[in-house]
């Protein structure tokens, strides 16, 4: 079965755009070296909730999107691989992401699928 890593960030509405560039690089970039898929979603129900909510979890403000994203591959082996490749790509090395949003209040993880249907 495959390997998910997850990805939570609040992203302010006037740099949108530019995220979406930014995600369209890297996403070219995680394929290029073996990704499955790359996954990048606008939130659009997502209530602020009383105890917990996604806009909560990345402590997003009035004036910031919630994006939800994913990456997928074949194994957690072949995601330690790329993202070794990953993290060493000089498209990478730039500061440029830290203008777009603030990587502080990002969650992220790596995730063992138990069921796909």
């Amino acid at each position: 079965m495959s390997y998910v890593d997850g990805f939570v960030v609040a992203v302010p509405q006037k740099n949108m755009e530019a995220y979406k560039a930014f995600s369209a690089t890297t996403g070219a970039i995680w394929k290029s070296y073996g990704a499955k898929e790359y996954v990048e979603c606008i939130a659009d129900d997502v209530p602020y909730g009383e105890l917990t909510s996604f806009p909560r979890a990345v402590q997003a403000a009035d004036d910031e999107v919630v994006v939800f994203s994913w990456i997928v591959y074949g194994s957690r082996q072949e995601r330690d691989d790329i993202m070794v490749k990953v993290m060493a790509d000089p498209r990478l090395q730039g500061d440029e992401w830290k203008s777009i949003f603030d990587g502080k209040r990002m969650i992220f993880g790596g995730f063992v699928p138990f069921l796909q249907l």
